[in-house]
């Protein structure tokens, strides 16, 4: 199943059009999912085609990113920004949001001021983690580099931190929607770099969440510790945790049968508890 493209510009959006991909029914429950610096929405292909027969599921390019605007003018909270944006173009904040690494930091900030949230997934969020790791995938990151053949970009296209249990299949398909020419006629990856050194908002407190959440963990991850998790965990009144085996801080891809398995249950739960049966449409306010 190919996913269909979203591209909007709003009120929230500062001039700047950003680019989603959705699966699914559009009038079923949303799910809203969130990558990590320098990643994409295609990131999510795989994870949300194996969930859209229930739901309506939405990945977004955060500016800087994928096929969004990758404008000169660098903006403190601007990810957040762009969440909220999607969610006036979608209509509604009644949605789960799910978010990898940055992405979960994003989630994390958006449930803790938005009380509509319905859910909230976080996927190996830093904290406690290696401060060596972090450095290193930084600095990886910052070094994008530029390629002279398409063909060679998606060859050294490579997650990082490495995800050491990452199918090549899968690799080199998300490899092939994160590429794009540059004006010389170079090929780089889709994101730009300048992003990761833009300072967060400040840190929201997680005991004003409210609503049901679930929180990953890789049980190889260098970027999120156990101790961290637990934390984590226990600060956010209504959270579970779970740790995936065999997989490090790119969970969906090491472990992407584990993490459709959790997220479908958690899903569920959801749903039954609105009185949202699964698969059944719902009413948008």
């Amino acid at each position: 199943m190919e996913p269909r493209t979203i591209r909007f510009t709003n009120d929230r959006c500062k001039g700047v059009t950003l680019h989603a991909l959705e699966w699914g029914n559009p009038a079923r429950p949303v799910v809203v999912l969130l990558h990590g610096g320098g990643a994409n929405a295609y990131w999510w292909d795989h994870i949300a085609t194996a969930l859209s027969d229930h739901h309506h599921l939405v990945a977004l390019d955060f500016r800087g990113h994928g096929d969004s605007d990758h404008p000169d003018e660098l903006e403190v909270g601007a990810f957040g920004a762009d969440l909220e944006s999607l969610l006036q173009h979608l209509g509604s904040e009644e949605v789960v949001v799910v978010g990898h690494s940055m992405g979960a930091h994003v989630a994390l900030d958006h449930a803790a001021h938005h009380g509509a949230t319905r859910g909230l997934v976080l996927i190996d969020l830093s904290r406690g983690g290696e401060r060596r790791s972090r450095r290193v995938a930084r600095l990886a990151l910052s070094l994008r580099g530029a390629y002279a053949s398409r063909q060679e970009a998606v060859d050294r296209y490579r997650f990082m931190p490495a995800a050491e249990h990452v199918d090549e299949a899968l690799r080199r398909r998300i490899a092939e929607r994160s590429v794009r020419q540059l004006s010389d006629g170079r090929w780089a990856f889709k994101f730009d770099p300048r992003w990761f050194g833009v300072a967060s908002r400040p840190k929201p407190d997680p005991g004003d969440i409210r609503c049901p959440t679930l929180l990953l963990r890789g049980a190889e991850s260098t970027l999120l510790s156990s101790a961290g998790a637990q934390a984590c965990a226990s600060e956010i009144p209504n959270a579970q945790l779970v740790e995936i085996a065999r997989a490090g801080h790119h969970i969906p891809l090491d472990r992407p049968d584990a993490v459709i398995s959790v997220l479908r249950e958690f899903l569920s739960a959801i749903d039954a508890d609105t009185g949202v049966r699964s698969g059944e449409p719902q009413l948008r306010r």
